[in-house]
Formats: C-alpha cells, sequence, structure tokens
C-alpha cells in the first residue's frame, strides 16, 4: 500500500505561480512511476504530467508543456509540480497518484493504483 499527501495549492492571480509537493510513504519501493492529474468542477480528471522516481522519463499534456514542470526527490519520497504562468483554466483539484506496475500508458488514470486527496488550485483572472 502506497500513501500519498498532496500539499502546495492555494489562490493565485493569473501569471502567478505556484508549487504542489506529493509525498508518498508506505510501499514506495514499489512505485513504477509518479503523475500529477486534475480535475475542475463538471469536468473529468484530466492527466496533467507523469515522471520516474529517477527523473529521467517526463510526459506533459499539450495544455500544460513550457509551464508546468514536474521533478522527483528520490531521498524525500516526494514529486513536485512548479506550475508558472497559471492561467484561470488552470483552476482545478490537483491529484498526484502511484503506478504500481508497468502500464503502456501513463496518461489514464487507469494506470494508476493509489490516488492522493487533492489540493484546490484557483488561478483567478
Amino acid at each position: 500500500q502506497v500513501q500519498l499527501v498532496e500539499s502546495g495549492g492555494g489562490l493565485v492571480q493569473a501569471g502567478g505561480s505556484l508549487r504542489l509537493s506529493c509525498a508518498a510513504s508506505g510501499r514506495t519501493f514499489s512505485i513504477y512511476r509518479m503523475g500529477w492529474f486534475r480535475q475542475a468542477p463538471g469536468k473529468e480528471r484530466e492527466f496533467v504530467a507523469h515522471i520516474t522516481w529517477s527523473g529521467l522519463s517526463i510526459y506533459y499534456s499539450d495544455s500544460v508543456k513550457g509551464r508546468f514542470t514536474i521533478s522527483s526527490d528520490n531521498a524525500k519520497n516526494t514529486v513536485y509540480l512548479q506550475m508558472n504562468s497559471l492561467k484561470p483554466e488552470d483552476t482545478a483539484v490537483y491529484y498526484c497518484a502511484a503506478a504500481q506496475s508497468w502500464r503502456r500508458t501513463y496518461s489514464s488514470t487507469y494506470a494508476y493504483d493509489s490516488w492522493g486527496q487533492g489540493t484546490q488550485v484557483t488561478v483567478s483572472s
């Protein structure tokens, strides 16, 4: 079992920045990949970015590429999401997730076995 706790959400003006953190505990050695997803009111949960613990393999959705940066710290079992140039359409609850098996793709919610409770990000115009 893997437990995930997100932090760092809040209210920010358009153009501003926030950094989200996701601390993993439990069977962290079993994690293949960590991901960030987000869910806006009335919408489905959507992929944002994913990363291996080594940080050598990273993938972003087109909507955040060039603005968001995902990174990992093995020693702290923590994954970060640095969000710059935020837009009102980035407003959502952000979730981190852990995949504990090899998958063909890690851009789908189905690839992940454990989820955090989510942290709210609100971007005002």
